[in-house]
């Protein structure tokens, strides 16, 4: 699964440790995110999608493989 979390991150100006704490995650798991290693419950990505003011289809998106 791509996600734009890295790029979301940027534009907020908001480091992965301020927004593991805004979420309720640790730091690692962000970047386990960002890095395409670790994919999100349902809940964590709403909440991601909610904190960005995003669609979840504009924060995270599927791959054929996936």
């Amino acid at each position: 699964m791509k996600n734009n979390l890295k790029v979301l991150r940027a534009i907020a100006n908001i480091s992965q440790e301020a927004l593991a704490e805004k979420i309720q995650v640790s730091r690692q798991t962000i970047n386990a995110m960002e890095k395409g290693k670790y994919v999100p419950s349902t809940v964590l990505a709403l909440k991601l999608a909610r904190f960005f003011n995003k669609n979840v289809e504009e924060v995270f998106e599927l791959e054929e493989n996936d």
